[in-house]
Protein backbone atom coordinates (compact mmCIF):
# COMPACT_ATOMS: atom_id res chain seq x y z
CA UNK A 1 0.00 0.00 0.00
CA UNK A 2 1.15 3.55 -0.74
CA UNK A 3 2.35 5.60 2.25
CA UNK A 4 -0.48 7.68 3.70
CA UNK A 5 -1.89 9.40 6.77
CA UNK A 6 -5.11 7.91 8.16
CA UNK A 7 -7.70 9.59 10.38
CA UNK A 8 -10.80 8.22 12.06
CA UNK A 9 -13.94 10.39 12.05
CA UNK A 10 -17.33 10.04 13.71
CA UNK A 11 -18.90 13.47 13.26
CA UNK A 12 -18.00 14.80 16.71
CA UNK A 13 -16.17 18.06 17.40
CA UNK A 14 -13.14 16.01 18.49
CA UNK A 15 -13.03 14.17 15.17
CA UNK A 16 -13.30 17.49 13.28
CA UNK A 17 -10.20 18.67 15.15
CA UNK A 18 -8.45 15.38 14.38
CA UNK A 19 -9.40 15.69 10.71
CA UNK A 20 -7.89 19.18 10.47
CA UNK A 21 -4.68 18.02 12.17
CA UNK A 22 -4.43 14.95 9.92
CA UNK A 23 -5.04 16.99 6.78
CA UNK A 24 -2.28 19.43 7.74
CA UNK A 25 0.08 16.54 8.48
CA UNK A 26 -0.67 14.80 5.19
CA UNK A 27 -0.04 18.08 3.37
CA UNK A 28 3.27 18.58 5.20
CA UNK A 29 4.36 15.04 4.38
CA UNK A 30 3.05 15.25 0.80
CA UNK A 31 1.04 12.09 1.35
CA UNK A 32 -2.57 11.18 0.58
CA UNK A 33 -5.09 11.28 3.43
CA UNK A 34 -7.31 8.30 4.16
CA UNK A 35 -10.48 9.02 6.13
CA UNK A 36 -12.17 6.12 7.95
CA UNK A 37 -15.64 6.09 9.48
CA UNK A 38 -16.57 2.95 11.37
CA UNK A 39 -20.02 1.63 12.18
CA UNK A 40 -20.97 -1.73 13.76
CA UNK A 41 -23.37 -2.63 10.98
CA UNK A 42 -27.02 -3.62 11.12
CA UNK A 43 -28.72 -6.96 11.10
CA UNK A 44 -29.84 -8.03 7.65
CA UNK A 45 -33.46 -8.29 8.76
CA UNK A 46 -33.46 -5.29 11.12
CA UNK A 47 -36.48 -3.09 10.30
CA UNK A 48 -35.88 0.55 9.48
CA UNK A 49 -38.63 3.04 10.25
CA UNK A 50 -40.13 4.81 7.22
CA UNK A 51 -38.13 7.90 6.42
CA UNK A 52 -35.28 6.93 8.74
CA UNK A 53 -31.71 6.76 7.48
CA UNK A 54 -29.59 3.67 7.90
CA UNK A 55 -26.29 3.76 9.77
CA UNK A 56 -24.53 3.22 6.45
CA UNK A 57 -26.23 6.30 4.96
CA UNK A 58 -25.23 8.38 7.97
CA UNK A 59 -21.67 7.09 7.66
CA UNK A 60 -21.45 7.97 3.99
CA UNK A 61 -22.73 11.47 4.74
CA UNK A 62 -20.08 11.83 7.46
CA UNK A 63 -17.38 10.83 5.01
CA UNK A 64 -18.59 13.27 2.36
CA UNK A 65 -18.63 16.05 4.95
CA UNK A 66 -15.12 15.07 6.01
CA UNK A 67 -13.88 15.16 2.42
CA UNK A 68 -15.37 18.64 1.94
CA UNK A 69 -13.76 19.85 5.19
CA UNK A 70 -10.34 18.62 4.07
CA UNK A 71 -10.57 20.09 0.58
CA UNK A 72 -11.62 23.46 1.96
CA UNK A 73 -8.37 23.42 3.93
CA UNK A 74 -6.07 21.84 1.32
CA UNK A 75 -7.72 21.85 -2.14
CA UNK A 76 -4.91 19.86 -3.78
CA UNK A 77 -4.70 17.10 -1.18
CA UNK A 78 -5.49 13.57 -2.35
CA UNK A 79 -8.31 12.22 -0.15
CA UNK A 80 -9.73 8.70 0.02
CA UNK A 81 -12.65 7.65 2.23
CA UNK A 82 -13.72 4.29 3.59
CA UNK A 83 -16.81 3.14 5.47
CA UNK A 84 -15.80 0.23 7.71
CA UNK A 85 -18.46 -2.24 8.82
CA UNK A 86 -16.70 -2.88 12.13
CA UNK A 87 -16.38 -1.44 15.61
CA UNK A 88 -14.27 1.73 15.62
CA UNK A 89 -11.31 0.33 17.54
CA UNK A 90 -11.11 -2.74 15.30
CA UNK A 91 -11.37 -0.70 12.11
CA UNK A 92 -8.70 1.75 13.24
CA UNK A 93 -6.27 -0.98 14.32
CA UNK A 94 -6.76 -2.65 10.93
CA UNK A 95 -6.01 0.68 9.24
CA UNK A 96 -2.87 1.11 11.39
CA UNK A 97 -1.27 -1.86 9.65
CA UNK A 98 -1.35 -0.02 6.30
CA UNK A 99 -0.54 3.58 7.19
CA UNK A 100 2.41 5.70 8.23
CA UNK A 101 0.43 7.57 10.88
CA UNK A 102 -2.99 7.16 12.50
CA UNK A 103 -4.84 10.19 13.88
CA UNK A 104 -7.82 10.11 16.25
CA UNK A 105 -9.75 12.62 18.31
CA UNK A 106 -9.42 12.51 22.06
CA UNK A 107 -13.16 11.99 22.50
CA UNK A 108 -15.59 9.86 20.57
CA UNK A 109 -19.37 9.93 20.30
CA UNK A 110 -19.84 7.75 23.37
CA UNK A 111 -18.68 8.01 26.96
CA UNK A 112 -19.40 10.49 29.74
CA UNK A 113 -19.59 14.25 29.11
CA UNK A 114 -16.59 15.01 31.36
CA UNK A 115 -14.47 12.14 30.09
CA UNK A 116 -11.05 13.47 29.06
CA UNK A 117 -10.14 10.75 26.56
CA UNK A 118 -12.36 8.10 25.06
CA UNK A 119 -11.70 4.38 25.36
CA UNK A 120 -11.20 4.03 21.60
CA UNK A 121 -8.39 6.61 21.55
CA UNK A 122 -6.68 4.92 24.50
CA UNK A 123 -7.06 1.47 22.99
CA UNK A 124 -5.70 2.54 19.61
CA UNK A 125 -2.76 4.43 21.14
CA UNK A 126 -1.92 1.34 23.18
CA UNK A 127 -2.15 -1.25 20.43
CA UNK A 128 -1.55 0.30 17.00
CA UNK A 129 1.45 -0.91 15.04
CA UNK A 130 2.20 2.63 13.79
CA UNK A 131 2.54 6.01 15.53
CA UNK A 132 -0.79 7.40 16.76
CA UNK A 133 -1.64 11.06 17.30
CA UNK A 134 -4.43 11.81 19.76
CA UNK A 135 -5.71 15.34 19.08
CA UNK A 136 -6.93 17.45 22.01
CA UNK A 137 -8.94 20.41 20.74
CA UNK A 138 -7.62 23.11 18.43
CA UNK A 139 -6.06 25.59 20.87
CA UNK A 140 -2.59 24.21 20.15
CA UNK A 141 -2.59 26.17 16.89
CA UNK A 142 -2.11 29.39 18.85
CA UNK A 143 0.50 27.95 21.22
CA UNK A 144 3.75 29.91 21.41
CA UNK A 145 5.98 26.87 21.96
CA UNK A 146 7.18 24.27 19.49
CA UNK A 147 7.46 20.49 19.71
CA UNK A 148 8.17 18.72 23.00
CA UNK A 149 9.56 15.19 23.20
CA UNK A 150 9.86 13.06 26.31
CA UNK A 151 13.17 11.19 26.44
CA UNK A 152 13.21 7.98 28.42
CA UNK A 153 16.97 7.81 28.68
CA UNK A 154 17.50 4.08 29.06
CA UNK A 155 16.05 2.36 26.00
CA UNK A 156 16.73 3.15 22.36
CA UNK A 157 15.01 6.41 21.35
CA UNK A 158 15.48 6.19 17.57
CA UNK A 159 11.80 6.02 16.60
CA UNK A 160 10.69 8.66 19.09
CA UNK A 161 13.40 11.19 18.26
CA UNK A 162 13.05 10.61 14.53
CA UNK A 163 9.33 11.40 14.75
CA UNK A 164 9.90 14.47 16.93
CA UNK A 165 12.68 15.97 14.79
CA UNK A 166 10.73 15.34 11.62
CA UNK A 167 7.64 17.03 13.08
CA UNK A 168 9.63 20.05 14.23
CA UNK A 169 11.51 20.26 10.93
CA UNK A 170 8.41 20.15 8.74
CA UNK A 171 6.69 22.81 10.85
CA UNK A 172 9.82 24.98 11.21
CA UNK A 173 9.46 24.84 14.99
CA UNK A 174 12.00 24.43 17.79
CA UNK A 175 12.25 21.13 19.63
CA UNK A 176 12.67 20.67 23.37
CA UNK A 177 13.85 17.29 24.65
CA UNK A 178 12.79 16.68 28.24
CA UNK A 179 14.24 13.99 30.49
CA UNK A 180 12.60 13.88 33.93
CA UNK A 181 14.27 11.77 36.58
CA UNK A 182 13.98 10.91 40.25
CA UNK A 183 16.20 9.30 42.84
CA UNK A 184 15.88 5.49 42.78
CA UNK A 185 13.93 3.97 45.62
CA UNK A 186 16.58 1.95 47.42
CA UNK A 187 16.15 0.27 50.78
CA UNK A 188 18.11 -2.34 52.66
CA UNK A 189 17.08 -5.21 54.89
CA UNK A 190 14.22 -4.21 57.14
CA UNK A 191 13.61 -1.09 55.02
CA UNK A 192 16.76 0.67 56.13
CA UNK A 193 17.24 4.31 55.23
CA UNK A 194 18.19 4.88 51.59
CA UNK A 195 21.71 6.03 50.80
CA UNK A 196 22.47 9.73 50.76
CA UNK A 197 22.52 11.05 47.20
CA UNK A 198 24.78 13.84 46.03
CA UNK A 199 22.17 15.99 44.25
CA UNK A 200 24.59 17.85 41.98
CA UNK A 201 26.33 14.63 40.96
CA UNK A 202 23.08 12.85 40.08
CA UNK A 203 21.77 15.86 38.17
CA UNK A 204 24.98 16.11 36.16
CA UNK A 205 24.83 12.39 35.38
CA UNK A 206 21.24 12.69 34.12
CA UNK A 207 22.16 15.69 31.94
CA UNK A 208 25.06 13.68 30.53
CA UNK A 209 22.69 10.79 29.79
CA UNK A 210 20.32 13.09 27.91
CA UNK A 211 23.20 14.57 25.91
CA UNK A 212 24.35 11.08 24.93
CA UNK A 213 20.87 10.13 23.73
CA UNK A 214 20.65 13.30 21.63
CA UNK A 215 24.17 13.11 20.22
CA UNK A 216 24.22 13.45 16.44
CA UNK A 217 20.57 14.42 15.99
CA UNK A 218 21.23 18.13 15.45
CA UNK A 219 23.67 17.25 12.69
CA UNK A 220 20.93 15.23 10.98
CA UNK A 221 18.42 18.10 11.39
CA UNK A 222 20.46 21.32 11.33
CA UNK A 223 17.36 23.44 10.78
CA UNK A 224 15.75 22.45 14.08
CA UNK A 225 16.69 24.55 17.14
CA UNK A 226 17.16 22.03 19.95
CA UNK A 227 17.04 22.60 23.70
CA UNK A 228 17.76 19.93 26.31
CA UNK A 229 16.17 19.82 29.75
CA UNK A 230 16.95 17.28 32.46
CA UNK A 231 14.85 17.88 35.54
CA UNK A 232 14.20 16.07 38.79
CA UNK A 233 10.46 15.56 38.62
CA UNK A 234 7.68 13.22 37.55
CA UNK A 235 7.85 12.74 33.75
CA UNK A 236 4.06 12.77 33.35
CA UNK A 237 3.66 15.89 35.50
CA UNK A 238 6.31 17.84 33.61
CA UNK A 239 5.12 16.81 30.16
CA UNK A 240 1.48 17.60 30.88
CA UNK A 241 2.37 20.99 32.37
CA UNK A 242 4.54 21.96 29.40
CA UNK A 243 1.92 20.74 26.91
CA UNK A 244 -0.14 23.87 27.62
CA UNK A 245 2.31 25.93 25.54
CA UNK A 246 3.32 23.38 22.90
CA UNK A 247 1.95 22.51 19.48
CA UNK A 248 2.82 18.82 19.69
CA UNK A 249 4.00 16.43 22.39
CA UNK A 250 5.83 13.22 21.42
CA UNK A 251 6.25 10.24 23.73
CA UNK A 252 7.37 6.66 23.27
CA UNK A 253 5.27 3.61 24.02
CA UNK A 254 7.53 1.68 26.36
CA UNK A 255 4.90 -0.29 28.24
CA UNK A 256 4.71 -4.06 28.39
CA UNK A 257 1.80 -6.11 26.98
CA UNK A 258 0.02 -6.50 30.31
CA UNK A 259 -3.09 -4.98 31.85
CA UNK A 260 -6.18 -3.43 30.23
CA UNK A 261 -4.16 -0.87 28.28
CA UNK A 262 -1.56 -3.43 27.21
CA UNK A 263 1.48 -1.56 25.88
CA UNK A 264 0.56 1.94 27.04
CA UNK A 265 2.87 2.69 29.97
CA UNK A 266 1.99 4.88 32.93
CA UNK A 267 3.66 8.02 31.53
CA UNK A 268 2.24 7.77 28.02
CA UNK A 269 -1.21 6.93 29.43
CA UNK A 270 -1.19 9.97 31.71
CA UNK A 271 0.02 12.22 28.90
CA UNK A 272 -2.61 10.98 26.43
CA UNK A 273 -5.33 11.58 29.01
CA UNK A 274 -4.29 14.98 30.36
CA UNK A 275 -2.16 16.84 27.79
CA UNK A 276 -3.44 20.14 26.40
CA UNK A 277 -2.05 19.63 22.88
CA UNK A 278 -1.95 16.79 20.34
CA UNK A 279 0.03 13.81 21.59
CA UNK A 280 2.01 11.49 19.32
CA UNK A 281 2.51 8.01 20.80
CA UNK A 282 5.37 6.28 18.99
CA UNK A 283 5.98 2.52 19.39
CA UNK A 284 9.52 1.83 20.53
CA UNK A 285 11.33 -1.28 19.34
CA UNK A 286 13.06 -2.82 22.34
CA UNK A 287 15.88 -5.15 21.36
CA UNK A 288 16.23 -8.00 23.86
CA UNK A 289 19.57 -8.21 25.59
CA UNK A 290 21.30 -11.50 24.83
CA UNK A 291 22.05 -13.64 27.85
CA UNK A 292 25.68 -14.36 28.55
Amino acid sequence: MRPCVTVGVDGTDASHDALDWAADEAWLRRLPLHVVHAWPGEAQDAPIAPGARSAADVGEEALEAARAQVLMRHPDLEVATRLADRAAREALLDAAADTDLLVVGARGSGGFPRLLVGSTALHVAANASCPVVVVHGSGYQEAAGGVLVGVHGRDAEEEVLSFAFRAADSRQLPLEALHAWSYPLVSGPGHAFPPVYEAAHVAAEQSRLLAEVLAGWSERHPGVPLSETAVRSSPARELVALSETRQLLVVGRHGTPRGPLRRLGSVSQAVVQHAQCPVAVVPVTVVPVAET
